[in-house]
């Protein structure tokens, strides 16, 4: 399915579809202490109810599911979603393939609500009180994002660099260490209760990073097959070139947490 936004890429169309089996295999990289931050809020965890929007392929649902809690997880794409089944048999995780903007829980059906890496696609003015009616009292949302930082780690500069040549309009590019933006319209009904930012080295191969260069959103997900085989042969030139076979690549993980004020 496509998605339109002019916010994003200067409207540029992309459908995550396109990308589900990448995306499946490269894209679960989370390093423990990145979860690690959610377990320290007291969150996502036994006897608590859970629901994950824009799950993709479940990432956040099928690592927590350890922890006890009951999860939930919705995804605008038929194929993020079939793959999440697929990664997360025996799990117990009820996926449902909507737009965030359509989902309707009854009320009070969560303790916690998650977003990772997808916060800025929705419709905040449309999502955020239908967030606030499924949530429990003294719920929360809980936002999370991890991104490479491509002005410190020269792997990820380069390949970055190289998206670009291929999709000038993707702007995705040019990350640095920041809070995680909250939409203005959450303060009414949300309290900002904690962030944090922090410095992470995830670990890759050549394969797993180009793997994981090709499933983001300005290749994978908007680039016609001809293109992205043209940006595959060059970019494994590139790693060939600049990268050993194993190294690290420097991110940085964020965490937002969003209590329900009460009326």
């Amino acid at each position: 399915m496509n998605i339109v936004n002019q916010k994003i890429d200067s409207g540029t169309p992309f459908d995550w579809g396109k990308t589900s089996l990448d995306y499946a295999k490269f894209r679960d990289i989370y390093p423990a202490e990145f979860y690690q931050k959610i377990l320290d809020r007291k969150l996502c965890l036994a006897g608590q109810t859970a629901l994950d929007i824009g799950t993709g392929t479940g990432v956040i649902p099928r690592y927590m599911d350890r922890y006890g809690a009951k999860w939930t997880a919705t995804d605008i794409s038929e194929n993020q979603i079939a793959q999440a089944k697929v990664l997360s048999r025996g799990m117990g995780i009820d996926y449902i393939t909507a737009a965030t903007e359509d989902i309707h829980f009854p009320d009070g059906s969560f303790d916690v609500i998650t977003a990772c890496q997808c916060f800025w696609y929705f419709d905040h003015e449309t999502v955020m009180p239908n967030l606030y009616r499924m949530l429990k009292p003294g719920g929360s949302i809980l936002v999370l994002y991890m991104a490479w930082l491509p002005f410190e780690d020269r792997i990820a500069g380069a390949s970055e660099q190289l998206v670009l040549q291929y999709n000038p309009k993707w702007n995705g590019a040019g990350e640095t260490m920041h809070p995680i933006d909250i939409p203005a319209c959450y303060n009414e009904m949300f309290q900002l209760v904690y962030h944090e930012e922090y410095p992470l080295n995830v670990p890759f191969t050549r394969e797993s990073w180009h793997g994981r260069m090709k499933a983001c959103r300005g290749i994978g997900a908007s680039l016609p097959d001809e293109t992205i085989a043209r940006w595959e042969r060059e970019h494994r030139q590139l790693l060939q070139r600049i990268a050993p076979d194993v190294f690290d690549v420097l991110h940085y993980g964020a965490i937002a947490e969003l209590r329900k004020r009460e009326p």
